[in-house]
């Protein structure tokens, strides 16, 4: 039997509007709900706070708000939480400056000090409290590149121990170009080996065809111990989902990503995530090729290669969702979703692993 509850509603605790879920469970228990706390205004841009409520009964009831990264009066986004095996609770996220809109950085207008800007804090215990902020910039932003994300959703550590955070950016345009156009939407992954301390590129997938242009990037560690990455496509064609495989723990590609037309979905982001035991891949966003609404999660048996639809929430509008294991028999989803608009709040479902497999 499904369970709702709602951490995060829209106008509520100091915020106009709460946007981008990740989820984590905590080496002790506990879950942890991030998102981006909007002040003035629903806005990508702005005054944005990483927020985060915490939940120790499987995210049936949630303590209070509180702020898990800022940046002032200016914005502090994308979170990408990741549970180590040492207990420790990364967070990775981005910075810029409140002004600077996603179309200015696009056309290049924005200066590298107040664009997009990786940082990355922790937390000892279990999210109550983080360390100062460290700046990653440096290690994983290649100059030229403009825009720049971290997932949304949650990273992973792969079981040889390596932090895998999905990523996207676009590269300059050319010609008469002013860089906002799809086709420069490009792909990448941060990788550290020491838990956090350092951080490098692993792949990239860059090209300009038009066909396939990576944009928020979701990832799975599979049985075999590939790496499966799933991507939204801004393209106009062939199917707003592609994704690929790497042998490396994500350092390199095995081939470029391909359009997954198993999964119908609108042009938005989606989550993925691998249950053990039994064997069986997840995809949550929405199924509605048109619109952001008919939020669903979908279930691969072949590592991603076929998908079928395994829990549809219902016919409401739905957009960002993020999807953890609660427990052994609990599967959570936190995703965006509301009556009249897919903004209204930020919703936790508890899913019966039975009802998935």
């Amino acid at each position: 039997m499904t369970e709702t509850s709602v951490p995060f509603r829209a106008g509520r605790e100091g915020y106009a509007s709460f946007r981008i879920p990740a989820a984590v469970v905590t080496a002790g228990g506990t879950l942890l709900a991030f998102c981006e706390g909007r002040v003035g205004s629903a806005n990508d841009a702005g005054h944005i706070d990483i927020v985060l409520k915490r939940s120790t009964d499987g995210g049936r009831t949630w303590g209070p708000l509180t702020v898990a990264a800022d940046n002032g009066r200016h914005l502090a986004g994308n979170p990408a939480p990741v549970v180590l095996d040492t207990g420790r609770i990364l967070l990775v996220h981005i910075r810029n400056h409140a002004d600077a809109t996603e179309a200015a950085i696009l056309r290049g207008e924005v200066s590298d000090a107040d664009g997009r800007r990786i940082w990355v804090r922790h937390s000892d215990d279990d999210g109550v409290t983080w360390s100062s902020p460290k700046e990653i910039t440096a290690q994983v932003k290649r100059p030229g590149w403009r825009w720049y994300a971290t997932t949304p959703g949650h990273a992973i550590q792969l079981s040889t121990g390596r932090v895998v955070v999905p990523a996207n950016h676009t590269i300059p345009p050319t010609g008469a170009d002013v860089g906002n156009e799809a086709k420069y939407n490009s792909g990448h992954c941060l990788l550290s080996d020491d838990r956090g301390a350092t951080w490098r590129i692993g792949y990239l997938d860059e090209n300009t065809n038009g066909y396939i242009n990576v944009n928020e990037t979701t990832a799975a560690e599979l049985p075999d111990g590939r790496v499966y990455f799933n991507t939204r496509n801004d393209s106009p064609s062939p199917g707003n989902r592609a994704d690929a495989y790497s042998a490396d723990g994500g350092t390199t590609l095995v081939k470029p990503f391909r359009p997954q037309a198993g999964l119908s979905a609108p042009i938005c982001e989606g989550s993925v995530l691998q249950l053990r035991d039994p064997d069986v891949l997840l995809f949550s966003g929405p199924a509605d090729p048109a619109v952001r609404a008919l939020m669903t999660i979908r279930a691969s048996t072949d590592d991603g290669v076929t998908w079928r639809s395994a829990h549809t929430v219902d016919g409401l509008p739905a957009a960002y969702s993020d999807l953890v294991r609660i427990d052994d028999a609990t599967v959570g989803l936190l995703y965006e979703t509301g009556d009249f608009g897919a903004y209204e709040t930020i919703t936790c479902r508890r899913v019966p692993v039975t009802d998935l497999t």
